[in-house]
């Protein structure tokens, strides 16, 4: 029966009252407010303005060349490029970081046709999640380099060390996610060049921020001024406030960017040219990155850029006068990653997680990372991250204050044991599925244990604790393998039809 588009919409507007709230400063990870109502409009005339074209083929829809053609100019002079560096608007962040590490591979291969080895991918362990992925699809072994479990910072010679001719990429962050930690670019790019090795600088989350940064003339160097750095991504859909899924990723050398195409008249049909992993795709983000840039300019984003440094300035101070909390590292950028502070008495420590669930529980979202056990035995701590946007500013006074309530609220209680949270497990059980050997669980078995743990509930929906802390526990306490097959479970189970 046909639904009254009225009646959708009001559905539509019903399903959107559960969801975190993406304006107004109060979610600090996912979304990039802007604070200007009109740059969000803007970008739904844009995006509406293209609703048919097919991003596919420039060459019948022109206004995609041109779009593109625009963003890519503004982000190559914007991330230090010449003449010879090109590019490509991809779908995100993951897009092209895998698209880096396509090309990088092809180059390598190519260079290296004798051998039937699998090149490696280099980089820190902080690296994003993105390259472990890019990994995986493309058949690179990833070699990871432990960092100061204190700061999160990497070593250059920790890179370095690691070179040889079976390296198809080295990749670096420009800032890392997990601890807004600047990587020691100039230095890794050097030691690649030197070996004749790619250099990737993931800048998904800093290339639209740190160029206009207050003191970015004093950051260490890290775009395309660097030699040696073969390819950057950044992030269009982050501070570059253009709505999901918008990024860029630049090229140094045409014969380079060429590697990364995929091309075939091999078939019957139209011939296939696509510079990136889709085919038919959306122009809409495309032109709401392009008429962003257009309205914002360099003065725009260098506004919204100092708005951001002045809220992280002033969080960072916050957060480091509450006793038992600690700001990870030598943050670069609007991002922030909190500990324990281990230097205070265990009664006055606060846990990163339970702070995060009780700042939750007062309306503010923050991102909770778990712990990692490094190759080396140290182990990085388990904290929480905020990601701050120009829109902060207009809140800070009560997040101030939220978080150094909810840090006084959990002062003291200890973190949660991972005893704790598998209590729910017969021991047996607990046992079979985390022996060396155990076989993969098939998705009933996944969604029992799920139910067991209370992360599902009887009807398969996925249930959002009240509090995060056990989850994270509990990503902390098992093997990465199991965790990994029953977080798969769970989202899945979250869309299966009822």
């Amino acid at each position: 029966m046909k639904t009254d588009p009225r009646d959708v919409l009001r559905r539509l507007d019903d399903l959107r009252a559960a969801d975190a709230p993406t304006h107004g400063g109060h979610v600090l990870s996912y979304v990039y407010d802007s604070g200007l109502a009109e740059l969000d409009e803007l970008a739904a005339a844009a995006m509406r303005a293209v609703q048919s074209v097919n991003g596919l083929d420039p060459t019948t829809f022109t206004s995609v060349a041109v779009m593109e053609r625009e963003v890519v100019g503004f982000a190559r002079e914007l991330l230090g490029g010449d003449e010879n560096v090109v590019g490509t608007v991809t779908s995100g962040g993951t897009e092209s970081c895998l698209l880096a590490v396509k090309t990088a591979r092809d180059v390598w291969r190519a260079a290296n046709p004798e051998t039937s080895v699998a090149p490696r991918l280099v980089a820190p362990v902080t690296v994003h999640a993105a390259f472990r992925k890019a990994a995986h699809y493309f058949g690179l072994r990833l070699d990871l380099a432990d960092v100061d479990p204190a700061t999160g910072a990497v070593a250059a010679s920790a890179l370095s060390e690691r070179l040889g001719p079976d390296v198809a990429l080295v990749v670096v962050s420009a800032p890392s996610y997990p601890f807004a930690g600047l990587d020691p670019v100039a230095e890794v790019a050097a030691a690649c060049a030197a070996a004749g090795v790619a250099c990737h600088v993931d800048a998904c989350i800093g290339g639209w921020v740190l160029p206009f940064w207050p003191d970015a003339a004093h950051l260490a160097p890290w775009d395309f001024r660097v030699p040696g750095v073969s390819s950057i991504s950044a992030d269009v859909h982050k501070f570059g406030y253009a709505p999901k899924g918008a990024s860029v990723l630049l090229q140094r050398g045409r014969d380079r960017q060429r590697a990364q195409y995929f091309a075939t008249t091999g078939w019957p049909g139209y011939p296939v040219v696509n510079p990136t992993m889709l085919g038919s795709k959306s122009a809409g983000p495309l032109a709401a990155a392009w008429a962003i840039i257009q309205a914002l300019g360099h003065e725009g984003f260098e506004q919204r850029a100092f708005s951001c440094a002045r809220s992280t300035a002033a969080l960072a101070e916050t957060i480091g006068a509450i006793e038992g909390l600690r700001v990870v590292g030598a943050p670069v950028g609007p991002l922030l990653a909190v500990a324990t502070d281990e230097a205070v008495d265990a009664a006055r420590r606060v846990d990163p997680h339970h702070w995060a669930d009780q700042a939750r529980a007062a309306g503010w979202y923050l991102q909770q990372q778990p712990g990692l056990a490094q190759a080396d035995g140290t182990r990085l701590p388990r904290t929480t991250h905020l990601t701050i946007t120009p829109v902060t500013e207009r809140v800070l006074g009560d997040l101030s204050a939220a978080l150094v309530r909810a840090a006084d609220d959990v002062r003291g209680v200890p973190p949660v044991s991972a005893e704790s949270v598998l209590g729910a497990l017969p021991a047996e059980l607990l046992g079979e599925l985390t022996r060396a050997d155990a076989p993969p669980l098939d998705a009933q078995s996944a969604f029992a244990v799920l139910t067991r743990i209370g992360l599902v509930g009887e009807e398969g929906a996925g249930a959002q604790p009240e509090r995060m802390a056990p989850f994270l526990a509990l990503i902390e306490a098992l093997p990465h393998a199991l965790t990994e097959r029953l977080l798969t479970e769970l989202l899945a189970r979250a869309v299966e039809p009822r």
